[in-house]
């Protein structure tokens, strides 16, 4: 494993070394929180007589995803630190870091019984509101809580990754309110053997639109998932229908999570919490398509995968974003380590670097003209113009040979 040696001291000048983001990892609170703060603007622009203009900060999460975040990204450029070996095992064993992701739980489900409760309310005065919400300002919140969502999917993956069984199922707990719990099996014993190779659903080809690639990645995964768990069980002696399956007991806790839901706040709550749902798992799939798009391991004279290296996966140093996501943008450390805490993953030599942040990439994927204008090339460059070392999309495979020349 070749790590990045920027910023790391020497062992004299250890005790100076200081993790300058330490305290701004606090920021990841803001998507679980950031529905409270729509509803103190929106009262503020009523009491201010903006009444036109308050119903826009219902939007707050996509203006968060494809407007803040990526402007930040640029003005504050990439991180460039990263943690020497000295400190390593003393950062993993900070307690501090791991509450900074618990926090995230109790805060996403507070969200959600807000904006429940913002859903169907009939009188909003209290908010300047004549009335309830409006349909606009309704779907709005939804996308918002979608963000919550997706950003939620993030931080289940942070905890899904540990041994601690708590954690494991804090995971489950985060997964519940996108009914996505099936990641829970497919990311840990699925992506992470198949990652950048054509049999993983959620490793993007070269050529393929994220338009193609959604449907794939969505029920490839889920295939995948109940396919890991029914050998599993089948292997300890255990029925695949049954509250063993990792698959079913976390889908039961959506049920259980919805059900709640509707039955306090009435049936009204469903087609918006089927619009948060779908808007969480698709930025969670965004985010799958960009970090191995068109990347490839090549087989070895067994005939078996090579061994995944840092060369296999996009990433991104860019802090803002990193700071949001637990530092998913370093992601071939965490492909190699993938039990290592976020607060010491590295930034790694050989890896291939996106031009921006996750969140500037999200908004480009969706137009995929503009998506392979910036990003075809990059992947030619990184095997040095051999495209038949690339992750090609099948029915594509012929054209593109032909078109950049297979040699």
């Amino acid at each position: 494993m070749t790590t990045s040696r920027r910023d790391e001291p020497t062992a004299a000048a250890l005790p100076q070394w200081r993790d300058r983001k330490r305290y701004l990892w606090l920021f990841g609170l803001v998507p679980p929180t950031a529905i409270f703060l729509a509803a103190a603007l929106v009262w503020a622009f009523n009491q201010l007589g903006w009444q036109a203009a308050a119903p826009v900060w219902w939007w707050i999460g996509p203006l968060l995803v494809y407007v803040l975040l990526p402007i930040l990204d640029r003005f504050f450029g990439p991180d460039g630190q990263n943690p020497p070996d000295e400190v390593m095992e003393m950062l993993e064993n900070d307690r501090y870091y791991r509450y900074c992701v618990y926090a995230y739980i109790p805060f996403q489900l507070l969200s959600v019984v807000f904006a429940c409760y913002l859903w169907t309310a009939d009188d909003l005065s209290w908010l300047g509101v004549d009335g309830g919400l409006g349909l606009a300002a309704k779907i709005g919140l939804a996308l918002s809580i979608g963000v919550l969502g997706g950003v939620g999917i993030n931080t289940a993956h942070e905890l899904g990754h540990k041994k601690d069984e708590l954690e494991r199922w804090l995971s489950k707990i985060t997964l519940a309110q996108t009914f996505y719990g099936h990641f829970y099996i497919e990311h840990n014993r699925g992506h992470h053997v198949r990652v950048a190779t054509p049999e993983d659903p959620a490793s993007a080809r070269f050529a393929e639109s994220f338009w193609n690639f959604l449907p794939r990645s969505v029920f490839g995964s889920l295939r995948s998932a109940w396919e890991l768990e029914r050998t599993r069980l089948q292997r300890v002696g255990k029925r695949t229908w049954s509250i063993h399956n990792d698959v079913l007991n976390a889908w039961l806790m959506s049920v259980v999570l919805w059900g709640a839901l509707t039955a306090v706040f009435g049936p009204a709550v469903l087609p918006y919490l089927v619009i948060q749902a779908g808007y969480g798992f698709t930025l969670l799939e965004t985010v799958n398509y960009l970090e191995h798009y068109g990347l490839l391991r090549q087989r070895t004279e067994s005939g078996r995968y090579e061994r995944c290296t840092p060369a296999h996966s996009w990433n991104s140093d860019h802090i803002v974003t990193n700071i949001f996501l637990y530092h998913l943008q370093r992601h071939s450390d965490h492909h190699a380590n993938p039990t290592r805490r976020y607060q010491i993953l590295r930034s790694m030599d050989g890896a291939p670097n996106l031009p921006s942040g996750y969140a500037s990439m999200i908004g480009l994927a969706y137009f995929p003209p503009l998506w392979r204008k910036v990003m075809d090339h990059r992947v030619l460059d990184h095997y040095r113009g051999d495209i038949t070392r690339v992750n090609i999309q099948p029915r594509k495979r012929a054209r593109v040979l032909a078109q950049y020349g297979a040699r």
